[in-house]
């Protein structure tokens, strides 16, 4: 086994010498080929005696233009392999520079490159790479941020459950309210550890999710439906608007189901007592509304709803909306929050199709 890594390791050559051996072989093939050529042109021009030879002088002659013409592919091969040299190194000291820069990426290091090369393909790919290394430094950055604000979220309701835990064996606490604290904080760590699972698995680069066919219709009545006890509890009632009743749409069922749970929940923690629902099919794209008849969203927190860990007034887990539009920006759709005329907030989803 060990001799075969050998014999194969022996098979590799790096790329320099092969242009080095390569070029050089054929220019000094050129200049060899060129020179006998030439001297069999010489021989053919040259005149010849009655008695079938040449003279002597023209025999000189012969000889002087044979060591000038070895002389000068002697030369000529030194020449190809300087520029040989230089030529090959032209092209891989680029190349192993940015081999240096891909080993670095591998390392953590996501910082974009300076380099300048004068060969087009060259600059596409250290492009290329640039743009790779934005997009991972970003992905670290808010993979980071993530895992900070998890942490805090999920450090609250643990520590409130052991609070009340420690007072439930000192004798401090009522039993009732402190079982009561410890059930609902329990609820609420959860709802927050499936949501932080459900994002990483969005989130997940390697993921790769089977798509299908749906009717977009039959996915909204369906999450309605779901929702219809919370919604009856706080006097609300669905108002749906569909220009047909089938409107297909390729994705993934189990993402936009959840996309649409998320925005109803919302709708139904803010709404008054109604939330309208729409679906249309506009051209080339599918427009989906979900609005509630609330009080609408602040100025100063609009901006920031989708944004993971924030919490607005009345908010839960702060993860909910951040959910629905990374799972809209998966279908390369857009997704938007604002305020309508009459004051509830209005959130639009737009899918290409």
């Amino acid at each position: 086994m060990m001799f075969g890594r050998y014999r194969n390791a022996n098979k590799k050559m790096r790329l320099r010498k092969k242009m080095l051996v390569a070029f050089s072989a054929v220019l000094f093939s050129s200049f060899f080929l060129t020179a006998v050529i030439f001297n069999i042109v010489i021989r053919m021009r040259m005149p010849a005696t009655e008695e079938g030879y040449m003279p002597p002088q023209e025999h000189v002659f012969i000889g002087m233009a044979g060591t000038t013409q070895a002389a000068l592919v002697v030369v000529m091969f030194f020449v190809a392999v300087v520029v040989t040299y230089f030529l090959a190194n032209s092209i891989t000291h680029p190349i192993e520079k940015l081999g240096k820069f891909a080993l670095g990426i591998g390392s953590g290091n996501f910082k974009p490159n300076d380099y300048e090369f004068n060969d087009i393909e060259l600059e596409e790919l250290n492009a290329a790479l640039n743009k790779s290394v934005r997009q991972l430094a970003v992905y670290d950055s808010e993979q980071k941020t993530f895992f900070q604000n998890a942490s805090h979220e999920l450090r609250t309701p643990l520590m409130s459950i052991k609070c009340y835990a420690e007072g439930l064996v000192y004798g401090l606490m009522d039993s009732k309210q402190a079982g009561e604290t410890i059930l609902a904080e329990t609820d609420k760590l959860a709802e927050l550890v499936s949501d932080l699972l459900y994002i990483s698995k969005i989130d997940n680069i390697t993921t790769a999710y089977a798509t299908s066919v749906v009717n977009l219709v039959d996915i909204i009545k369906d999450s309605a439906g779901r929702q219809q006890a919370m919604a009856d509890k706080g006097q609300i009632s669905f108002a749906f608007t569909f220009d047909r009743e089938t409107i297909s749409y390729e994705c993934v069922p189990e993402l936009m189901a959840r996309a649409i749970d998320n925005l109803i929940s919302n709708a139904i923690r803010y709404a008054s007592s109604e939330i309208a629902i729409s679906c249309h099919k506009k051209q080339k794209h599918i427009v989906i509304t979900v609005s509630d008849d609330g009080k609408g969203i602040d100025s100063e927190i609009l901006p920031h709803v989708f944004e993971r860990f924030y919490k607005g007034e009345g908010g839960n887990t702060g993860i909910g909306l951040a959910i629905v539009k990374s799972i809209v920006d998966q279908l390369n759709g857009s997704i938007k929050a604002e305020n309508s005329d009459k004051g509830g907030a209005v959130f639009t989803i737009n899918l290409p199709l």
